[in-house]
């Protein structure tokens, strides 16, 4: 998983064969143990492959290993956790 996403600020991001950024997931720090995630950006050319689901568990899995949980603030990863709370129930919070 590590392979295919590379931390870039507050955030990750999968590039493709020349560097280029064609996908990204951001968050901004909120407190000691929460972070908001406020933005997913995916290149039409690779929307509907799942790329997006694949940064967010990124995500989830970096977050989970800081003991952090996360405010869904972008309207993906708010349809995200609200779809999916089997998946996403115990790392998600509240402002």
């Amino acid at each position: 998983m590590a392979d295919e996403f590379v931390k870039h600020g507050n955030g990750y991001q999968k590039l493709d064969e020349n560097g280029n950024m064609v996908a990204e997931i951001t968050y901004a720090p909120y407190g000691e143990d929460k972070v908001i995630a406020n933005h997913t950006y995916v290149d039409p050319s690779l929307r509907g492959g799942g790329v997006a689901e694949k940064m967010l568990d990124h995500l989830v899995y970096e977050m989970k290993s800081e003991g952090k949980k996360i405010i869904p603030q972008c309207s993906y990863v708010v349809a995200m956790f609200e779809g999916k709370p089997e998946k996403y129930g115990d790392i998600a919070a509240e402002k």
